[in-house]
C-alpha cells in the first residue's frame, strides 16, 4: 500500500466501429481492478457518442453510457477511430472543449488526436498520432505541430500517442504520474509490458529483424544500471559492448530506437524517483547517486521530464516504512 489518493474519474469515449484494442487499452489500464496496488481504484466509465455503438470486429458495448456520463470525469481518453476521413462528433467536439475548460486532462490515442485536433485543443501544441496519420493532421490542422517519429506526446494537460501499442506507454505514463512510478513498475509487470519507454523514443524501427539472434545489449545496459552514479561516456559504453561509439549509437537506434544518452537520461530520471519514493536520502544526496550530480540537474530534469519538482514527487509518492513491508 501507499498514500491514499482520491478517486480519480475517467472517462473513455467510445465512437462507432471504434478498433478493439486501442478501446480496450485504457480500460485495462485504469479500469481493472488491482486491490493493494491502485488504491482507491480509478472510476472508469465508457462514454458513448451514439446509442448502441459497436466496436470493431463485431463486438456490442452493450454497458456504454453517453457522453453527458464525461461530466465530471478527471481524464477524457478518446481511443482510435473507426474512419479518420469522417469529421468527428460534434457532440464530442463540444464535450472536449468543456472538458479542458474546466481543467481535465485529454488524451488521443492513435486517431483520437483526429478529435482533439477538431476541438482545437492542439492548436499551437506539438502532437503526434499513428504515423501513417500524421500527415493528414498536419494538412487538415495546420495550427497543431505534428510530429511523426514519437511515441507520445505531453503538452500541460493534454496528451496525444501513436499508434496501436503506443496507447499502453501514454496510459502507463499517465499512471506514473498519478501514482509514482514503484506503481507503473508493478502494474507494467503484471501486464508483462516495460514499464517505460521514452516519450520521444522511436514509433517503429525501420531496420528489418535480423535472420540471426543479435547478442543484444543486455549486459551493457546493467552495467550502466549499476554505474548510473558515474559518469558514463559513449566510449566507455562502446568499449563495454566491445563496438566503435558509431556502431553502438546504430545498434540502440536499431534496438531501443532512441540513442544511449537518452537511454542513460531516461534510466537516470528513473533512478532519481525510485530514491525520493523508497529513501530518505536529501535531494543532493539523490541528485549524486542518479547520475544528475547537483539538485539544479536533478530539478531542471524534474522539471523537463515530469513536470514537477523532486521535493514535490517525493511529497506525493513516498512510501512509509509500514508500506514498504
Amino acid at each position: 500500500m501507499r498514500k491514499k489518493h482520491a478517486t480519480h474519474r475517467v472517462a473513455v469515449v467510445l465512437t462507432p466501429g471504434a478498433p478493439l484494442f486501442e478501446l480496450a487499452v485504457p480500460c485495462e489500464v485504469f479500469g481493472a481492478p488491482r486491490p493493494g496496488l491502485i488504491d482507491p481504484p480509478y472510476e472508469v466509465v465508457l462514454c458513448a457518442t451514439r446509442r448502441g455503438a459497436s466496436v470493431a470486429s463485431g463486438f456490442l458495448a452493450t454497458e456504454a453510457g453517453s457522453l453527458h456520463d464525461a461530466i465530471g470525469a478527471d481524464t477524457v481518453i478518446v481511443p482510435a477511430c473507426a474512419d479518420v476521413d469522417e469529421p468527428p462528433d460534434h457532440g464530442l467536439v463540444d464535450m472536449l472543449r468543456s472538458a479542458h475548460g474546466r481543467g481535465a486532462r485529454i488524451v488521443g490515442l492513435c486517431s483520437g488526436a483526429f478529435a482533439l485536433a477538431a476541438a482545437g485543443l492542439l492548436d499551437g501544441k506539438r502532437a503526434t498520432t499513428h504515423w501513417m496519420y500524421a500527415e493528414r493532421v498536419a494538412r487538415w490542422h495546420p495550427a497543431v505541430s505534428v510530429d511523426p517519429a514519437v511515441l507520445y506526446t505531453a503538452e500541460a494537460n493534454v496528451f496525444t500517442s501513436a499508434g496501436t501499442a503506443a496507447a499502453i506507454d501514454l496510459c502507463l505514463e499517465l499512471v506514473r504520474r498519478d501514482r509514482g512510478a514503484a506503481v507503473v513498475n508493478e502494474l507494467a509487470r503484471r501486464l508483462v509490458v516495460p514499464p517505460h519507454r521514452a516519450a520521444d523514443q522511436a514509433q517503429f524501427v525501420s531496420a528489418p529483424v535480423p535472420v540471426e539472434p543479435d547478442t543484444g545489449l543486455g549486459p551493457v545496459l546493467e552495467w550502466a544500471r549499476g554505474r548510473l552514479h558515474e559518469r558514463i561516456t559513449l566510449a566507455e559504453l562502446a568499449a563495454h559492448a566491445h563496438v566503435s561509439p558509431r556502431t553502438l549509437n546504430r545498434r540502440f537506434e536499431r534496438e531501443y530506437g532512441l540513442t544511449p544518452s537518452r537511454w542513460l537520461h531516461t534510466e537516470r530520471l528513473r533512478r532519481a524517483q525510485q530514491l525520493l519514493e523508497a529513501t530518505e536520502l536529501s535531494i543532493e544526496q539523490v541528485a549524486r547517486q542518479s547520475g544528475f550530480g547537483t539538485p539544479t540537474s536533478l530539478r531542471q530534469a524534474f522539471a523537463r521530464g515530469l513536470h514537477t519538482s523532486p521535493k514535490a514527487y517525493r511529497n506525493t509518492f513516498r512510501l512509509t516504512p509500514a508500506q514498504e513491508a
